[in-house]
């Protein structure tokens, strides 16, 4: 009886036993419907794409609103770019970032080109200083690049209205600047990019500079009118810019010709284009003009086939779009700023909408 009773004891403990051992097995085990519910918080990869463009790149170009590897802090170059019929075809200006248009003298505007982004190998022709371009430059905390001017400009730039490199000190040493036996001066001297920062550097200008980048939109979508086909004139030097609907671009004209690389014949395309009037005044006998680049006006944005009726504003030093005192985003990439005169202004600009 006692020996029953011990078997009965023990079996019971094994019981027991075995009992606490599948409950803690079950406890430890991982249930299929929640390992299911867990996984189900990871985004699908598309969602985790839409997401991701939705918050755009962690890098940009602060110019371009596009997709940099890392942060970009290389100083923007500016260039003064000739833009005489004999200085055309230019080289480089389908790599700048950035580029203003405004007249000179008479009815022919020049260029500041302005490269962060992209740095070609060579740039130019490369003409003249203007107080209103180095002006702006300053403003982007640009490196200015020019080819001579008059003395009493010059006197502005060393006393220090910009940091500069003057073309007219390293005039054709083969390092900095090269005149290109093709054309005459002064519409064959380039600027050569290797040699930019060293110069600069050498000068005591700082190579590195943090930018806040220019209001950019991510949508795919943009408003305004059609305008497929933009025409204006410089006094009798007709600019016109044709969209292009399979790469969402414009190309340019510019009195008749097409607007490309001396090299390659790449077109010159442009993403947006923002055309502002302002005032002009002639202000001696060598016609130089000065230019209201602060007061606001009336402009022109197009982007994407589209035009939209804007103001601009000069806000932290930069000239930009907007409308109801709010900025109007530029839509990524390379952007033309074409300054007008208030005579005709934007009134005269002639814009169309696709043909039939």
């Amino acid at each position: 009886m006692i020996k029953n009773l011990g078997y009965l004891m023990l079996l019971s403990i094994l019981l027991v036993a075995c009992s606490s051992e599948k409950e803690t097995t079950e406890e430890v085990e991982t249930d299929p419907v929640e390992e299911q519910e867990e996984e189900s918080h990871e985004p699908a990869p598309e969602e985790q794409e839409e997401t991701e463009m939705e918050q755009g790149p962690e890098y940009v170009y602060p110019l371009t609103g596009l997709e940099a590897e890392e942060e970009a802090t290389n100083r923007i170059v500016a260039v003064m770019v000739n833009n005489h019929p004999k200085a055309r075809p230019q080289t480089g200006l389908s790599q700048a970032d950035l580029v203003f248009e405004i007249l000179a003298e008479g009815n022919i505007t020049r260029l500041m080109a302005m490269y962060q982004s992209e740095m070609p190998d060579k740039v130019g022709p490369v003409r003249s200083a203007r107080p209103y371009y180095f002006n702006l430059a300053d403003d982007y905390n640009a490196l200015y690049i020019y080819h001579g001017a008059a003395e009493f400009i010059d006197d502005m730039l060393i006393n220090g209205a910009a940091d500069f490199l003057n073309g007219a000190i390293y005039d054709n040493d083969k390092v900095l600047f090269e005149r290109s036996a093709d054309r005459v001066a002064p519409h064959n001297s380039y600027v050569l990019f290797d040699s930019v920062y060293p110069k600069a550097e050498g000068k005591g200008y700082d190579i590195d500079m943090e930018y806040e980048e220019m209001n950019f939109t991510q949508d795919a979508e943009v408003e305004g009118d059609d305008a497929t086909n933009v025409q204006f004139s410089y006094g009798s030097n007709s600019i016109q810019y044709q969209y292009q609907e399979a790469s969402e671009q414009y190309i340019r004209f510019d009195g008749g010709t097409r607007t490309t690389e001396l090299e390659t014949g790449e077109d010159v395309t442009i993403d947006n284009i923002f055309i502002l009037e302002t005032y002009h005044q002639v202000v001696d006998s060598a016609g130089r003009r000065e230019i209201d680049l602060s007061s606001g006006g009336d402009a022109l944005l197009l982007q994407k086939g589209k035009v939209q009726h804007v103001q601009w504003e000069r806000n932290n030093g930069r000239i930009i779009p907007t409308k109801d005192g709010e900025p109007v985003p530029f839509v990524p990439g390379k952007t033309w700023v074409n300054v007008i005169p208030t005579s005709p202004g934007v009134s005269g600009v002639s814009i169309t909408g696709p043909t039939e």
